[in-house]
């Protein structure tokens, strides 16, 4: 598999290894089968897993421990998170410490080569924190005072090899992050042909993944991309029980003419919007496979390549007029 610049960071793999499907959160597997996966994957040439408590509480860590013991093949790298919010500024030194001795249990490691906050940035008095559970949330003031020298301290110590930022908060604020010192060495910014982080978006406007891009490649900000089937909502059929108003299943309804497309091309619209999301600005796209069936074809997409410029446009017209979520925008 093709490696590329990462930021200031090591060579990373077209793909990454994420631990959304290792957690067991996107239908049905098992602890072997996810084992299994992590193997093939690396035998594929993934050199990067990005994992996070989160992921199935711990399963995703307890996977990748499993699989390796704590001794890891030559060249693999690993990432976690800490879903921090926005607690008492006395109290994040204890939390992120905890986050990550935890999560490097469960890894049987003693060091990660990224570690990430996972909360959204959302700058102070922003109208998101009038929502009724802000918890995913962490503001910019406490970020600045607190939380980024406590990662600078976890680096400095050897604990994380570099840290980065989720970057589904509010995008305005994300950007701030990206253009300050000390820069983040990575942020995951969502991938996909909707432009949409579904769930995951808590505030009003489009969610400008591709102007996030744009701001980590000018501050030389490594780049993952996540979410490029947007948990499902871009495959043929998505593979859990959700209501009929859940955000995955609204951008499901945009995505028809898309589906359509791929009806007509006969591709299985996972892979294309795979190969749609590669050829997006980012250093690595992260998969939410959960076995290595759908391992396989994410590699096969990879092998490809992105597709043809006249495949792109095809595909960005059956999302232009569609309405919904309002979220494609650059």
């Amino acid at each position: 598999m093709k490696s590329h610049p990462f930021g200031h960071l090591f060579p990373v793999s077209t793909l990454t290894l994420g631990g959304g499907g290792l957690g067991m959160l996107w239908g049905q597997t098992n602890f072997d089968e996810c084992v299994a996966t992590v193997h093939a994957a690396v035998a594929a040439g993934i050199n990067l897993l990005d994992l996070a408590p989160r992921y199935g509480d711990g399963k995703a860590e307890r996977v990748v421990g499993e699989a390796f013991g704590g001794r890891l093949p030559h060249g693999l790298h690993i990432t976690s998170k800490c879903n921090l919010g926005n607690p008492a500024p006395e109290q994040v030194e204890r939390i992120v410490r905890q986050s990550i001795e935890t999560s490097l249990r469960l890894l049987q490691r003693d060091r990660l080569d990224i570690f990430f906050l996972h909360s959204n940035l959302v700058a102070d008095g922003h109208p998101m924190w009038n929502q009724p559970d802000a918890s995913r949330f962490t503001s910019l003031s406490l970020f600045r005072s607190h939380v980024r020298p406590a990662f600078e301290r976890l680096v400095a110590e050897g604990l994380a090899g570099a840290w980065g930022v989720t970057g589904i908060g509010h995008p305005d604020a994300v950007m701030q992050v990206l253009g300050e010192d000390p820069k983040p060495a990575a942020v995951q910014c969502i991938a996909n042909l909707l432009d949409s982080p579904g769930g995951l978006k808590f505030f009003e406007g489009p969610a400008k993944p591709r102007a996030v891009m744009a701001a980590a490649r000018a501050n030389g900000v490594g780049v993952m991309g996540i979410r490029a089937v947007q948990a499902g909502a871009l495959t043929a059929a998505i593979d859990r029980d959700l209501p009929a108003d859940h955000p995955e299943v609204r951008d499901y309804a945009r995505a028809s003419g898309f589906r359509a497309l791929c009806v007509e091309m006969g591709q299985d619209p996972a892979i294309v919007a795979h190969r749609y999301a590669l050829g997006l600005p980012i250093d690595t796209l992260v998969l939410g496979v959960k076995n290595r069936a759908e391992l396989a074809g994410c590699v096969a997409a990879a092998e490809a390549g992105p597709p043809p410029p006249d495949v792109v446009a095809r595909i960005d017209a059956t999302v232009a007029d569609v309405g919904g979520s309002g979220t494609r925008s650059a």
